[in-house]
């Protein structure tokens, strides 16, 4: 049976996938694609499969993608070095010591790594959440209340794999096989969360990245 949309609210199609016995919901107007019925971890196993990352700056490529994250998506854009929040961080603050030698100060939030929650009382210049928005069974309220955080043209960096809409490549798609991978997103995807969300697109790619601004 079919289900709304989380993103734009049309009605979505059914891709099933007989190998690894699950299916999900793709949106053809938005082409949000979300995993229907997802096996939940435990916090604890969550935890567990986040800390088999190496997300540390012993990971040159790991260090090399946020450099070119920053110098892509945040160096033209976020102009006001102020106050930054790194918003699901992982268990290694890569990204906000990278921010910090930029001259950003930042505090970070994980739900699992840093769980204080002092930063839902303060405002933001800059917002970045990289590799989180897969995880989120309801990815909108979440960037709704991030939009919240900003000051007035701040700026929110999305960073997630981009799904090429095509059905076939999707199932083939190793992106998809992590298991706490459960909502996958392309650039049209943004564009609407844009509207609902009152965002300006500032810049998206064609493979991982979005940078939006409050109006």
């Amino acid at each position: 049976m079919s289900a709304k949309c989380r993103i734009c609210s049309n009605e979505t199609t059914i891709l099933n996938d007989p190998q690894f016995q699950m299916s999900y919901s793709v949106c053809s107007v938005c082409c949000f694609i979300r995993k229907n019925d997802p096996s939940p971890l435990t916090p604890e196993e969550e935890k567990a499969h986040y800390s088999l990352h190496d997300n540390t700056f012993e990971s040159k490529g790991y260090v090399q993608m946020f450099k070119n994250f920053i110098d892509k998506g945040i160096r033209p854009y976020s102009l006001h070095k102020g106050l930054a929040l790194d918003f699901g961080c992982g268990p290694g603050p890569v990204l906000a010591t990278l921010l910090k030698d930029l001259g950003y100060e930042v505090d970070t939030y994980d739900i699992h790594f840093e769980p204080n929650t002092g930063y839902t009382e303060k405002r933001y210049d800059l917002i970045t959440a990289t590799e989180i928005l897969e995880h989120l069974d309801d990815p909108l309220p979440v960037i709704m209340s991030l939009k919240n955080l900003l000051n007035q043209n701040g700026v929110l960096a999305f960073m997630t794999r981009f799904h090429s809409n095509d059905p076939e490549a999707f199932l083939n798609w190793w992106y998809r096989r992590d298991k706490t991978h459960i909502s996958f997103y392309t650039p049209k995807t943004f564009r609407y969360i844009a509207e609902k969300a009152s965002l300006k697109i500032l810049l998206t790619d064609e493979r991982d990245t979005c940078i939006l601004s409050r109006l």
